[in-house]
């Protein structure tokens, strides 16, 4: 059974920083590609970063140069990194992994950017 458990979240001010984790289970996380998303208000879920098991990376227009996103196979866990974060930023992130067509979801970590 897959599991994806995120923790990190939380308040922060305007330029500050957040790390996110996301400590899968259920899955052989240094073959399978792993990703974060992020849905705020009112608004559509959208790709954050995506890190394939060969460490490539790519990421949201919205975040490049400000997100980095990590992963640390011996502990089937990955990361992002977040800097210089903004109010647009806000937002309930969720981590995610593709196995074969089926997305598998976390419970979700919130994030706030105050002004």
């Amino acid at each position: 059974q897959v599991q994806l458990v995120e923790s990190g979240g939380g308040l922060v001010q305007a330029g500050g920083s957040l790390r996110l984790s996301c400590a899968a289970s259920g899955v052989f996380f240094r073959l399978t590609t792993m990703g974060w998303y992020r849905q705020g208000p009112g608004k559509q879920r959208e790709l954050v970063a995506t890190i394939t098991p060969g460490g490539s990376t790519n990421y949201g227009d919205s975040v490049k140069g400000r997100f980095s996103i990590s992963r640390d196979d011996a502990k089937n866990t990955v990361y992002l990194q977040m800097n210089s974060l903004t109010p647009e930023d806000t937002a309930v992130y969720y981590c995610n992994c593709r196995i074969v067509t089926y997305d598998y979801w976390g419970q979700g970590t919130q994030v706030t950017v105050s002004s």
